[in-house]
């Protein structure tokens, strides 16, 4: 019943669509019903009278069955119609709903959780909703009128035989309910497997590039292959299931048949029954089967979106870890003063990524974060804007907890840029301004030029309408590090993080980069975590992160001169790796 009440919430805009639709469906089942009464009151009345008085009145006979059926059809294309468009608008406020609720979980949750299975749950889940939204009430509706109407019509002919036929149909609803029990198992487990195998079509795809460098396209192939089995596997066992249950009720509706001709045939020998009546019981018995068979469908389709609409609240009830707490103010006047005191972070139940870290960066200054991968340099700095929480101590911007921040205060205060640089798919302008999605296009080409990419632009046919490709594929790496960094440029924040911007590239490109980031840095608190220590000589301070926590810091001659950790890697670097 929760899960129906959270279900029905999607109905609530279009009451008035789903109120006439059931209308329309009380309808087309009253004038299919009256169809075979009209033939018994025809048959006992008006056709037993002399020929002329039959022909004087068949032509009113036949404007009013027309005049049935012509509202009949109405009903009919507004359900098909607008009932259709009713499911289809619930589809798109669910789809819309799951989306933005992705767009609110913290990165955890995308930690957790595989892209192809959210798409799964966005695409093929929601069609499965958005068809029992639409079917599923006129289909019951329509289907109990007629099979209820048709009994209460039969009794008034011959209420043993009806009383038989009841007991048959009863049967048919016990089994029919045992079968739809194990059904809802299998159709749940349907999902899950068709979510594994978008999720594998969709990592083999983003890969393909890598796929193909190492010529792993037949191990792709037997990956892909083991997850399309296991859906096969589930499917067969669903089909199974389907197929005992369909054969099943197609055995009970022979049953109504031989019921109906057995017993007919005695109540005919013993007078208590017409052979004219007969024939109407006939035809009330394919009136009966056949919202028995939507009903039969009905359970496949009910079973379908149900499993889709549970993964579906799955999602949308899963809470964001990161949220703002009551009372969140925003940031203003932001200097860019930071402090990181007494900070530890845990990623769930793992060992501590840090330890009791203690940071002062005064408003303005460059801090350079080195050391050891895995040390927890890019954490620390995940922390600052809130993609995750810490697990003890504080992290402040002037002053502030910035958990008695709101998100998006913040955020729009920090802009980084990172080693791995993403691309949307569209044109280069639409990626500069996605720092700043309302900038005129000369903020966007001042952006280029600072960022030194304004000339490549200019030098490509479609200037800034080319398109850059599927996450950027069209672009070379430093052509995508100078647009990420065009775009923080056009963000303009007080405090910038850099993440290993230019590990990732050819010594002409880094150069041409670090004269952009060195431009990007001006008047900003920076903080920059870099391998290539040739890039953080001019930083204001140097802290060397390792596993047990800071191991130095200082400027880069003072940590020269310690002659620890920082001298090492430094010398490493610039006196040769073979040494």
């Amino acid at each position: 019943m929760s899960m129906f009440r959270k279900f029905i919430r999607y109905y609530e805009p279009y009451r008035g669509i789903f109120w006439f639709d059931m209308f329309c469906a009380l309808v087309v089942s009253a004038v299919d019903v009256a169809f075979p009464q009209i033939l018994n009151w025809l048959t006992k009345g008006l056709f037993t009278e002399t020929a002329r008085n039959i022909l004087q009145a068949l032509p009113w006979v036949a404007l009013g069955l027309l005049a049935m059926e012509l509202i009949r059809v109405g009903c009919q294309y507004y359900i098909t119609s607008w009932g259709h468009i009713m499911g289809a608008r619930m589809e798109s406020n669910m789809r819309q709903d799951l989306f933005d609720h992705l767009q609110c979980l913290s990165f955890s949750y995308y930690d957790k959780n595989n892209t192809g299975e959210m798409m799964s749950k966005l695409v093929s889940d929601l069609f499965d909703i958005s068809e029992l939204a639409h079917h599923g009430p006129e289909n019951i509706v329509i289907s109990l009128l007629k099979i209820i109407g048709s009994f209460a019509l039969m009794m008034l002919i011959n209420v043993p035989m009806t009383l038989i036929l009841f007991g048959v149909t009863l049967i048919m609803i016990f089994f029919s309910i045992d079968k739809n029990k194990k059904m809802r198992a299998v159709f749940l487990d349907n999902r899950r497997k068709i979510a594994g195998v978008n999720s594998r079509v969709q990592d083999s795809l983003a890969g393909i590039r890598v796929v193909k460098s190492f010529g792993n396209e037949a191990l792709e192939r037997e990956k892909f292959s083991e997850s399309n089995l296991r859906f096969l596997d589930s499917k067969v066992s669903s089909y199974r299931i389907m197929g005992s249950f369909h054969a099943g009720t197609s055995f009970f509706e022979g049953l109504l048949f031989i019921a109906v001709l057995v017993s007919g045939g005695l109540f005919i020998a013993n007078g208590s029954l017409g052979v004219g009546e007969l024939a109407i019981y006939a035809l009330y018995i394919n009136i009966i089967i056949n919202p028995i068979d939507v009903l039969i469908e009905f359970t496949e389709q009910f079973q379908k979106g149900y499993s889709g609409f549970r993964r579906f609240t799955e999602v949308v009830e899963t809470e964001p870890e990161i949220v703002d707490r009551p009372g969140a103010a925003d940031l203003k006047n932001v200097r860019g003063e930071i402090d990181f005191q007494d900070v530890s972070f845990q990623y769930d139940s793992t060992e501590e990524v840090l330890s009791h870290i203690d940071i002062h960066i005064d408003a303005g200054k460059t801090v350079a974060l080195v050391g050891p991968s895995g040390g927890g340099k890019t954490t620390l700095c995940s922390l600052l804007p809130r993609f995750y929480d810490v697990t003890g101590g504080c992290v402040l911007v002037d002053g502030q907890d910035v958990r008695d921040v709101r998100l998006d205060s913040l955020r729009g205060t920090i802009g980084i840029v990172q080693q791995d640089v993403y691309m949307f798919a569209g044109s280069i302008r639409d990626n500069i301004s996605y720092g700043k999605p309302d900038a005129t296009e000369e903020e966007i080409v001042e952006a280029a030029k600072k960022a030194n990419i304004h000339n490549f632009v200019m030098s490509l046919d479609q200037g800034y309408d080319t398109y850059v490709g599927e996450r950027g594929t069209r672009l070379s790496g430093g052509q995508k590090q100078r647009l990420a960094i065009a775009r923080v440029f056009l963000k303009n924040p007080p405090i910038l993080i850099l993440d290993e911007a230019t590990s990732a590239l050819d010594n002409e490109s880094e150069r041409h980069i670090q004269l952009s980031l060195e431009e990007l840095s001006k008047n900003r608190t920076t903080i920059v975590i870099a391998h290539r220590l040739s890039t953080i000589r001019n930083a204001d301070e140097i802290i060397v992160i390792g596993d047990e926590g800071i191991l130095e810091r200082g400027t880069h001659q003072s940590l020269l001169r310690q002659d620890g950790v920082y001298a090492k890697y430094y010398n490493m670097q610039f006196e040769g790796l073979d040494d």
